[in-house]
């Protein structure tokens, strides 16, 4: 009777060394299936970067066009902190020339368009003691810096302005989809969307187009919506300022006025009034949207 005990205990013994055998090599097979994966992925994951693929994060977010609109990302202010900083740097800048043009307003820059362009990069840039020191005396702390775009450093450099149509791809800067300078025709296409005709819907910050077909060079002209100004406000809140442009003969200058004022213009085609059809109407800002 011995020798049949012992036959049954080897038996056991054997079935558990082979369970064991078995879960060892299944969990060897799963690491060794699992290394080759993680080392595939890897291997893709370089393959993309040296493309230049989107599937990367970081080459995508200096790419991407989410809205479609020409601008990418990166230039667009996609906090609400952000976006009412700049309104206030950007108005402020604009109604200061109205008191005293900056010498960093270049002379030959000074025309409707040049206004939105000067105040708009000087918006965007950091206001620090260098900063107050170049632009002059007038010039005081109104909000915080935009945190989300550095002018200084991105990759558009100076060249903030669309100037063709499309969404943006990685070339357009390259391939001279972006510049430094933007006339009205330029900003109206390409840099801001419509808003209203209605004054009621417009926000600080938002910018009036009129339309002139009979000026041939520059049929565009762009005032800048204050909403309350900073200097000598009187309880209404629908100032505007704009550059008159300049001509052969004279630099212009800037005006600083209500649109109640501009309703009663001599010339009716320049009231920004739903009824005048060369009144485009208030757009805003792309990096707004």
């Amino acid at each position: 009777m011995l020798v049949p005990f012992q036959l049954r205990a080897i038996s056991k013994r054997s079935v558990m060394t082979t369970s064991v055998l078995v879960i060892l090599l299944a969990a060897f097979i799963w690491n060794f299936s699992r290394s080759r994966q993680v080392s595939q992925a890897r291997t893709s994951a370089k393959a993309a970067v040296t493309r230049g693929s989107t599937s990367d994060p970081v080459a995508t977010s200096l790419t991407a066009d989410a809205d479609n609109d020409g601008i990418p990302d990166f230039a667009e202010l996609r906090t609400f902190e952000d976006r009412e900083n700049f309104r206030r740097w950007f108005t402020a800048i604009a109604e200061t020339q109205f008191y005293q043009l900056s010498e960093q307003w270049k002379r030959e820059q000074r025309d409707c368009a040049g206004l939105v362009r000067f105040a708009m990069r000087e918006a965007l840039r950091h206001h620090d003691r260098t900063w107050f020191q170049k632009m002059g005396p007038v010039y005081e702390p109104v909000a915080r810096d935009v945190n989300g775009f550095d002018l200084d450093n991105n990759q558009l450099g100076e060249k903030i302005f669309r100037a063709d149509f499309g969404s943006y791809h990685d070339g357009d800067i390259r391939d001279g989809k972006f510049s430094e300078f933007a006339d009205g025709r330029t900003l109206k296409n390409f840099n801001v969307v419509f808003v209203s005709r209605d004054r009621r819907e417009a926000e600080p910050g938002d910018l009036l187009f009129y339309y002139q077909p009979w000026v041939q060079k520059f049929p565009y002209h762009v005032m800048v919506f204050l909403g309350s100004p900073r200097v000598a406000p009187n309880g209404q809140r629908d100032w505007v300022v704009y550059h008159t442009g300049s001509t052969a003969t004279d630099d212009g200058t800037v005006k600083k006025l209500e649109l109640s004022v501009l309703d009663q213009h001599p010339d009716p085609r320049w009231r920004p009034v739903e009824s005048n059809k060369n009144f485009l109407g208030f757009y805003r800002l792309k990096i707004l949207q």
